[in-house]
């Protein structure tokens, strides 16, 4: 996080409310009558407590008097009071704890769901380390407040209201010198509240950047090695992260301030009272078990005033992580599907059209990554893409399956622009193969089997054979069984195409795109597999985008791409003849014995 963002996250932290809490209503709803249960125990446990300092009060008032039954009656009612109070209690940690557990798990499954499908445009403007953060981090802080504070927020308040009430049927006198530092009280609750409530933001915001930098660095722990870069990455992580421990210093700082004044306000007003109650019991205005009934209903009124600023600072930091939740919850995505979107008539025939396509991506707004594309692929014809690096190949796969729409033009499968298909529909049309295969922390089977969640053990074994796949796949120490490591780290970078290669063959798609699929292959498997992708193309419309041309030299036709525009297609001898770019790339990549060709 730079300073500049710091500064704008400050900004925004200063103008946070804790009305935003209302946003939790929605995943409060519709467990209604959990809630209600737990606010009847809590009213229960309120009310429990506060009849207590009463059965208190006769005993000490009956102390002396030498009747031992009424004494030992008002001893029982206490043990009584007392097991209701452990029950209520003990039910009210129950429901309430539970109700916390629920809710933040469905607002856990809420945001990654939301988070899951959005475009890679939402992805250039946040952290995936901060997005987890937030799922994690301040969901945490929410199960907090759902779970615990709002429960004690509400029985203190409870106590607060109820106390003063039995302390003024006490006496009033008393009970005006104990409530006068109330509005006092109140004022550092409201100026210092806000500085917490800013600099808890603050402090979240930092958190999340740590986390952020920290996912970052160790997901590529092998490239800052290799460049010795470790001191650099643990300067810069230990930078965010002490940033992160001053803003939470300071908010605990201001909070200590706060709970500070608040306590030495209420205490002396405790004091002012009881030496007063020592008069009037002296005088015998009270008796000593009504002195002992107020101070006990004063020290809970006071220890309520001062759970509740407590707790207001909670409060304070969850409505800024329920802000930060609402945020990705409400993120408009660039990319979206129609209200009401056309279907696809079964199996997809797999003809593409791009007409007249101008696209940008939104980092870099003012360079055009396609200008003016316009392109027809024929069901079942296999077109190869080349050209030199950021000429627009891969930008063409990735406006095939719509994780950026066009700023001009349109792109089509089958003549239906796919602007006006729910992108889930139009991509079971599709397997990909990307440049950089994403292998997941599973077995090598269950890697295959994510193209065709549905495939038997047979069909998974098929597709890797197909793939040149089996082979290396046997000789791992569990076969397919055997777990590959967070990111495919067990494997090396051709056996991790070879299987992003099986799990595109295992999808059996009518539309195949290859980006680079065979450019960490060695020369033996990369024959193999351009079999195998020989084999799977027929009858599919297949687009391969390549920087070695051996591989694409038997394409139906052959595309090449310069600064995002279409500068030549035919095949690769007619493109070798024209001595144009692909001929120039050709001498560069081929023997001597294809520039004689």
């Amino acid at each position: 996080m730079t300073d500049t963002t710091a500064a704008a996250t400050q900004d925004r932290a200063s103008s946070k409310q804790v009305g935003a809490l209302a946003h939790l209503w929605p995943y409060l709803s519709p467990y209604r009558v959990l809630m209600i249960a737990a606010l009847l125990a809590l009213v229960l446990t309120a009310a429990v407590s506060l009849i207590l300092p009463l059965a208190v009060r006769r005993v000490v008032d009956n102390f002396e008097s030498g009747q031992a039954e009424i004494l030992q009656g008002y001893f029982l009612t206490a043990i009584g009071i007392v097991a209701v109070l452990a029950v209520g209690t003990a039910l009210r940690y129950y429901l309430v704890t539970r109700l916390g557990e629920r809710v933040v798990a469905d607002i856990r499954k809420s945001v990654f769901d939301r988070m899951i499908g959005m475009s890679p445009t939402f992805y250039e403007r946040i952290m995936t380390g901060e997005v987890l953060s937030r799922i994690t981090t301040d969901t945490t802080l929410i199960l907090s407040v759902i779970g615990s504070s709002v429960s004690i927020a509400l029985r203190n308040g409870l106590i607060l209201i109820g106390g003063i009430g039995l302390m003024l049927y006490t006496s009033m006198k008393m009970t005006m010198l104990v409530l006068w530092p109330i509005p006092v009280i109140l004022i550092p609750i409201i100026i210092l509240g806000r500085r917490v409530r800013k600099l808890s933001r603050e402090n979240q915001d930092w958190i999340a950047a740590s986390s952020g930098d920290a996912s970052e660095q160790l997901l590529s722990a092998q490239t800052v090695q290799a460049f010795t870069h470790e001191s650099l990455s643990r300067a810069k992580f230990a930078d965010v992260t002490e940033r992160s421990y001053v803003a939470a210093r300071r908010r605990i700082g201001t909070r200590a301030v706060m709970t500070a004044i608040v306590i030495f306000i209420a205490f002396s007003a405790i004091v002012g009272f009881l030496w007063m109650g020592a008069n009037d019991v002296r005088t015998g205005v009270i008796t000593v078990g009504e002195l002992v009934q107020f101070m006990i209903y004063t020290i809970m009124v006071a220890g309520a005033l001062a759970a509740l600023t407590e707790i207001w600072g909670e409060l304070q930091r969850a409505a800024g992580a329920t802000e930060r939740l609402v945020e990705l919850l409400t993120a408009e995505d660039a990319v979206q599907d129609p209200e009401a979107p056309a279907v696809l008539p079964g199996r997809a025939l797999g003809k593409i059209d791009f007409q007249s396509v101008h696209f940008a991506y939104p980092a870099r707004p003012g360079i055009a990554a396609l200008d003016g594309i316009s392109l027809s692929v024929k069901p079942g014809e296999t077109v190869a893409l080349v050209g030199p690096s950021g000429a627009g190949k891969t930008t063409i796969i990735q406006l095939l399956m719509r994780f950026y729409d066009p700023q001009a033009g349109h792109v089509r499968l089958d003549g239906m622009d796919l602007q006006t298909l729910a992108r889930d529909d139009f991509r079971r049309q599709i397997a990909l193969v990307p440049q950089d295969p994403v292998i997941f922390a599973d077995t090598a089977r269950e890697n295959i089997r994510f193209g065709r969640p549905e495939a038997s053990d047979a069909e998974v074994e098929a597709a890797a054979r197909a793939a040149a796949a089996h082979d290396f796949l046997m000789a791992l120490p569990d076969g397919y069984d055997s777990e590959v490591g967070e990111r495919g780290v067990m494997l090396s970078g051709g056996q991790k195409q070879r299987i992003a290669i099986a799990r595109a063959i295992l999808r059996d798609a009518p539309v195949l795109l290859l980006d680079e699929a065979t450019s960490a292959l060695d020369a033996e498997s990369e024959q193999a597999v351009q079999q195998a992708v020989e084999t799977l193309s027929e009858g599919r419309t297949t687009l391969i985008v390549a920087h070695r041309l051996a591989t694409v030299k038997k394409a139906d036709r052959i595309v090449v791409f310069e600064q995002g525009r279409i500068v030549a297609e035919g095949t690769h001898d007619s493109l070798v003849s024209e001595n144009g770019l692909y001929a120039r790339l050709a001498r560069l990549q081929f023997t001597a014995g294809i520039a004689a060709e």
